[in-house]
């Protein structure tokens, strides 16, 4: 029974991620990234139990594969965008970290080195911006400190504009 069920909605899983796309599996956004873990939930409880059914399982993945694609493409409106979507956050910039932002994105000393290292970035100087995306995903912006780069790299991060001056386009929804 084990092995019917595991094949069922894996076949499932791949059906459905053929009719609403690959973007059932991206971390775009904090909802994508709860999307994932749902459906690793759901199929865990479907092979771990005769209850609910297989059928139930089916239904319930397809409920959550359609209320991501309607968020997705209700995303393109901002109210929802906002609604849905964590701001990104700066927390270092020009080489300097930004300690309010730090604590506030609960993130440490020791993370945000860490996350330094993983960008291969050799000395502090090199570092433009970190940014906490909103996924919490964390991204490193590199640069020498009179390179210049493309502001709107950080538009709608918390508090880019306190340091790199005017950072957000207008958006038409």
């Amino acid at each position: 029974m084990t092995l019917v069920t595991t094949v069922f909605m894996y076949a499932v899983i791949i059906l459905y991620t053929r009719v609403f796309g690959l973007r059932s599996f991206s971390k775009m956004s904090a909802f994508d990234f709860a999307m994932t873990v749902a459906i690793g939930s759901l199929f865990a409880g479907a092979l771990s139990s005769p209850s609910p059914s297989l059928l139930l399982s089916a239904v319930t993945l397809g409920g959550l594969f359609a209320g991501q694609k309607v968020i997705a493409l209700g995303r393109q409106k901002a109210w929802l965008r906002d609604a849905v979507d964590n701001d990104p956050i700066l927390l270092m910039a020009n080489g300097k970290p930004i300690e309010n932002n730090l604590r506030f994105a609960n993130v440490t000393d020791g993370d945000l080195t860490a996350k330094l290292r993983e960008a291969n970035v050799l000395h502090f100087g090199q570092v433009k911006a970190v940014v906490m995306e909103s996924t919490g995903d964390i991204s490193v912006l590199h640069g020498e400190p009179d390179d210049e780069f493309n502001p709107a790299l950080l538009e709608g991060v918390r508090d880019a504009d306190k340091y790199f001056g005017q950072t957000t386009a207008a958006r038409s929804d």
